[in-house]
C-alpha cells in the first residue's frame, strides 16, 4: 500500500507491476551500463513530490539532477508546451524556423555572462551543448587543444567523457580519448588544494607538454556538479580569464548544472565577477523539456560557417516553449531569492545534524551556493577519511523514508541538495526532517553491526 500526504494508506496509483517487478524487468530489457540509483518507478510528479506506481509519496531533493529548478510540471510551463502542441511539435529549425527559439535567444542574449554581444544556439543535451562549445572555440581559434579539470564532469558523449576528470564510471574501457586533452587540479580547501597551486599547474603544463599558443579553450564549471559542489574561486576564474587573455583562449563556463538561479544568481559565473567567452546551458534551461544552448560572444559564435552548427531536435519547439515560460516564472516568483532562502534553510538543519552528539564526526564539510548545498561525509571528522559506505546507506535509508536524495563527488561521498526552488518551507523541513532520521538510524545500525 502506498500512502498519501497526510500519511494515510492508499491502493497503489495503478493497477500493474509494482517497484520489484518493473526493476526485474529494467535489469532484463536495460543494458547495466544505464543505472539508477533507486529501484522506485515513478507514476506522477508534481512540483516536489513524485509519487511512485505503488501510490507510496516521496519528496523530491534531486530535482531530476538539477533538471526541475521551476518543479515538475509548472502550470507555467506545462501551459506552455500544450499550446506549442496545439501548433506543430516539430518542424527542424534548419528547415523552418519559428519565432520562439529567436525570442529565447534573444532573452538568454541579453542575460549571459559573456563579453560584449552575444548570441545563441540551441542543441538537446547538456553534453551536446559542450561539444558544440569547443567546436566554436577551435573554429574561432584555429586551435585544437583543451583544458578541464579533476573532478569535471561534461558529458558522456566521446568528446564530453574525454574532458570530464573522472575515469570511474566514466570512462573506464571507452577509450581511447581524443587527443589535446589536459586536466589539471581543481583548488579545493577543504583538501589542501589551493588557487595557486593550480594557476602554477597550467604554467608547468605550458612548459611540460604543450605550447599554450594550442589551446583554443578552458573549460570550467563554476560549482562542480557531479564532482561534488566545489566553488571555484572568484581569484581562480580571474586568474583563468588573464590566462586566456594573455594566450589567447576561450574560457568556456559550464553552467549545464548551476544555471537558472540554482546559486542565488541567474549564472553562477556572476559570483565570480569574470565574464566568460562561451557559456553553455541546459538541465533547468525548459523545466524538464530537452534543451540546452551555448551563448557567447557574438564574432566567436560566427566563427562557424554556414552548416556548422545544428542538429535535428535542437531547439525544439516544446523545448523553447518550455524555457521561455521558466524564465518569467524564475522572475515573475522570485526564485533567484527563493534559491538563497531555501539553500540557508537546507544549511542550518545540515548544521544541527552535524553539531548533535549522535552524529559527531560523520558531517565534515559544507558547501553552499544560493540553493546548491553538500554535505561531504567522513569518518571521525577527518576530511582524509571518506565514508562513501555511509553516503550510499544513506540515499538508500532516505527513499525508505520518502525522501529522494542524490550523492556525488570523486570520492562517492558528497549528499547534493537540488530540491525545486518552488518547495515550500514545509515541505523543505519535512525532507531535512527525513533525512535526519534516515542518518541516525544508518550510523546506529553500523555500530551495532
Amino acid at each position: 500500500m502506498g500512502t498519501t500526504i497526510s500519511g494515510e494508506a492508499t491502493a497503489p496509483i495503478q493497477e500493474g507491476p509494482r517497484n520489484s517487478t518493473l526493476q526485474a524487468r529494467k535489469e532484463a530489457a536495460v543494458p547495466r551500463g544505464l543505472s539508477s540509483s533507486l529501484p522506485v518507478f515513478a507514476a506522477r510528479a508534481e512540483g516536489s513530490e513524485i509519487t511512485d506506481v505503488e501510490g507510496k509519496r516521496y519528496i523530491d531533493f534531486a530535482g531530476g539532477i538539477a533538471v526541475l529548478n521551476t518543479g515538475h510540471l509548472h502550470p507555467r510551463v506545462k501551459a506552455a508546451v500544450q499550446a506549442q502542441l496545439e501548433n506543430f511539435s516539430h518542424t527542424c529549425v534548419q528547415v523552418t524556423p519559428y519565432e520562439s527559439y529567436v525570442r529565447l535567444a534573444e532573452r538568454l542574449n541579453a542575460i549571459a555572462p559573456v563579453r560584449g554581444p552575444a548570441k545563441t544556439v540551441f542543441l538537446t543535451t547538456g553534453a551536446e551543448a559542450v561539444e558544440n562549445a569547443v567546436k566554436i572555440a577551435r573554429a574561432h581559434t584555429g586551435r585544437p587543444g583543451v583544458i578541464a579539470f579533476s573532478g569535471a564532469f561534461h558529458g558522456r558523449t566521446l568528446l564530453g567523457m574525454a574532458l570530464t576528470g573522472k575515469v570511474v564510471p566514466y570512462k573506464v574501457g571507452f577509450g581511447p580519448m581524443p587527443a589535446d586533452i589536459y586536466h589539471l587540479p581543481f583548488p579545493v580547501a577543504y583538501h589542501g588544494k589551493e588557487v595557486a597551486d593550480t594557476l602554477e599547474a597550467i604554467e608547468t603544463l605550458f612548459k611540460a607538454d604543450i605550447d599554450p599558443n594550442r589551446i583554443a579553450a578552458i573549460i570550467i564549471e563554476p560549482v562542480q556538479g557531479e564532482g561534488g559542489f566545489y566553488q571555484a574561486q572568484p581569484e581562480l576564474m580571474q586568474g583563468l580569464r588573464a590566462i586566456c587573455d594573455k594566450y589567447g583562449m576561450l574560457l568556456i563556463a559550464d553552467e549545464v548544472q548551476t544555471g537558472f538561479a540554482r546559486t542565488g544568481k541567474m549564472f553562477a559565473m556572476e559570483h565570480t565577477g569574470v565574464k566568460a567567452d562561451l557559456v553553455t546551458m541546459a538541465k533547468s534551461l525548459a523545466g524538464g523539456f530537452p534543451l540546452s544552448a551555448v551563448s557567447g560572444t557574438a564574432s566567436i559564435m560566427d566563427s562557424p560557417g554556414p552548416g556548422g552548427l545544428g542538429g535535428t531536435y535542437g531547439g525544439s519547439p516544446l523545448g523553447c516553449a518550455a524555457a521561455n515560460a521558466v524564465l518569467d516564472v524564475i522572475e515573475e516568483e522570485g526564485l533567484i531569492e527563493r534559491a538563497n532562502h531555501i539553500g540557508d534553510l537546507i544549511v542550518s538543519r545540515i548544521r544541527e545534524l552535524q553539531a548533535s552528539n549522535s552524529l559527531t564526526g560523520v558531517i565534515g564539510d559544507i558547501r553552499q551556493v544560493g540553493g546548491m548545498v553538500a554535505m561531504e561525509l567522513v569518518a571521525d571528522g577527518d576530511a582524509d577519511r571518506p565514508d562513501p559506505d555511509l553516503t550510499r546507506a544513506l540515499v538508500a535509508k532516505a527513499a525508505e523514508k520518502g525522501l529522494v536524495l542524490l550523492s556525488c563527488g570523486v570520492r562517492a561521498n558528497v549528499i547534493r541538495f537540488l530540491c525545486p526552488l518552488t518547495t515550500s518551507d514545509a515541505l523543505v523541513n519535512e525532507g531535512m526532517d527525513k533525512l535526519g532520521e534516515a542518518l541516525r538510524e544508518c550510523v546506529a545500525e553500523r555500530a551495532t553491526a
